[in-house]
Order: structure tokens, then C-alpha cells, then sequence
């Protein structure tokens, strides 16, 4: 008997390929185009290995936004600690993290792709505890009204920037971003 050619298993680098290439697929075509099969082929997975990592289409794209709010995280915490201040650090990684997606060619990528979600009223639940959770770890910190001020504010900049028609007025991002970031010391 002929020993088969067995590749060894390596199920977070294939998590990993699913959520890309589901990412990747809803960024370019939309959540409509999130289908098993174009995200099999895509990823060069079957069937039985998605449904491995994820019960359902729905598990997937769930997975897709838990991915993009933990990288979120990630980026807010790692701004945090470069930042001695405690009053405002919160807010000041928010607009630092916020305004480095604005200017990656990358990090927009995922804006598109969060904003495409938001039509997804589970997707937009999901969403709203993450901010909520946020808000609540840091309201010793950041609970004051000129900070909320700020972040909605950088909340206005991103979206501003995402739905400007192609080829209009860009504000000059680094300057709105230090003006917001010097209001976080006012007080």
C-alpha cells in the first residue's frame, strides 16, 4: 500500500486564510459576494475545512468584524502605552488609531470593509458593545464632555474621508489630527 502524501495541519494559518480571503472578498464585491464557495476557492480550502473554523456564513463574517475590532484594540492599547498622561489616553490612542487607518492604504481597506458591515443589523450590534465596552474600561480617564467631543469628531473626520467623492478636497490629516489630540489636554 503507497503511503499517502500527508501535509501536516496548520488550522490558524487556514483561519487566518479564511477571514482574508472573506475580508478580501467583501471589501472588492460587497457582503453579498461572502459566499462558502468563493471563499473556498479563494483561499484554496474546502468546504469540511471552513466549516471546520466556522459553523456558517454568518460565523464567518461574525468572525471577519471580531477580527478587524480586535486589531482595533490591539492598535488603541499599544498607542495607550507610549502614552504617560492618564486623563485623555484613551481618547488620544482613539484619534491616533482613527487617523493612521485614514492615511494607510491599507487601514482603509478595513474602514471599507467596517462600513460595509454596518448594513448588517447583528454586525452593527456587535459593534456598538465594542465601542460601549471601550468607553466603559476607560471612563475614569476619559469621561469628560470635550473628550467625547474628540472622539466623535475623529468618528466625523473617518467618515468624511471615506465618503468623499474621488478626487475632492482632502483636509490636511496630520494637522486635524494634532488639533484633536492638543484638545485632549485642554481642560
Amino acid at each position: 500500500m503507497a503511503t499517502a502524501h500527508r501535509r501536516k495541519k496548520q488550522p490558524e494559518l487556514v483561519r487566518r486564510a479564511l477571514l482574508d480571503c472573506a475580508a478580501k472578498l467583501a471589501l472588492e464585491q460587497g457582503l453579498a459576494a461572502v459566499t462558502v464557495q468563493a471563499v473556498c476557492e479563494a483561499a484554496g480550502v474546502t468546504k469540511g475545512g471552513l466549516f471546520h473554523h466556522f459553523a456558517s456564513k454568518q460565523a464567518l463574517i461574525d468572525g471577519v468584524v471580531a477580527d478587524i475590532l480586535e486589531r482595533l484594540d490591539a492598535d488603541i492599547a499599544a498607542a495607550m502605552a507610549l502614552d504617560p498622561q492618564p486623563r485623555g489616553r484613551f481618547t488620544r490612542a482613539y484619534v491616533t488609531v482613527t487617523f493612521d487607518d485614514l492615511m494607510s492604504d491599507q487601514g482603509r481597506q478595513w474602514t471599507a470593509l467596517y462600513i460595509s458591515t454596518l448594513t448588517e443589523p447583528s454586525l452593527r450590534r456587535v459593534t456598538a458593545q465594542w465601542f460601549a465596552r471601550g468607553l466603559e474600561r476607560h471612563r475614569a480617564t476619559d469621561d469628560e464632555p470635550i473628550l467625547e467631543t474628540v472622539r466623535l469628531a475623529a468618528d466625523g473626520a473617518w467618515l468624511a474621508f471615506l465618503f468623499r467623492d474621488e478626487g475632492g478636497p482632502l483636509p490636511d490629516l496630520p494637522a486635524l489630527r494634532e488639533r484633536l489630540v492638543a484638545m485632549t489636554f485642554a481642560g
